[in-house]
């Protein structure tokens, strides 16, 4: 992980972590404190056309992270799973992707690996999923919770972590509760399969058992 304070001028700054940061197989974070809501905005605008690259912020604290080929690969994986879920048995859901969410009063931003809302379509989604293959950084659930997300799922060491949000704090479970007839075990079995297609097809297979 780099560590940087952004006092520089924002070409410069850009010029400096585009050179840094490449595509490989692990994540590349790189981290700049002492940054302004407005300096965040800002950044995110002059990152809008590169899609590689996902921004978090949290009350002064500035994350730009590279995926890693592994991470997206694994996201892939889930967001083709959950989908074929929701078609599966007839659940209404709207994909938002890595679209940013912020919130000025609460000082928080972020963009998921992947995440939905579920019925209708709102202004933030219900459930937000993170890969993580590289420690340290902003931590995401408190961005999170101030973004009051219903549900995050965290994917790490190939494990699924579930975290929901109750009495404005996140509580770990061990299965969903906006989707409680999932099965977690049967999901984390075909996000460890090699092949996407066989994967979908098999997981598609099990729900109409």
């Amino acid at each position: 992980m780099n560590t940087a304070n952004l006092q520089t001028k924002d070409s410069t700054f850009l010029k400096v972590l585009v050179n840094s940061l490449s595509i490989e197989k692990q994540d590349e974070i790189y981290l700049a404190t002492g940054v302004s809501w407005n300096k965040y905005l800002e950044i995110i605008q002059q990152f809008t056309d590169s899609s590689h690259y996902k921004i978090s912020y949290l009350e002064g604290t500035l994350q730009i992270m590279s995926p890693g080929r592994n991470h997206e690969i694994i996201k892939e994986y889930m967001s083709g799973l959950l989908e074929a879920y929701f078609q599966e048995l007839e659940i209404d859901y709207y994909p938002l992707g890595s679209t940013t969410f912020r919130n000025l009063k609460s000082q928080a931003g972020k963009e998921p690996d992947c995440c939905y809302c579920l019925e209708t379509n709102k202004e933030f989604p219900d459930l937000a999923i993170e890969i993580i293959f590289s420690s340290g950084g902003i931590d995401i659930l408190e961005i999170y919770q101030r973004l009051q997300i219903k549900e995050v799922w965290l994917w790490q060491n190939k494990q699924l972590k579930i975290y929901c949000l109750d009495n404005n704090q996140y509580t770990q479970v061990t299965s969903s509760q906006i989707l409680p007839d999932l099965d977690i075990q049967l999901l984390i079995k075909y996000i460890s399969k090699s092949n996407i297609r066989l994967a979908i097809k098999e997981f598609r297979q099990e729900l109409q058992k």
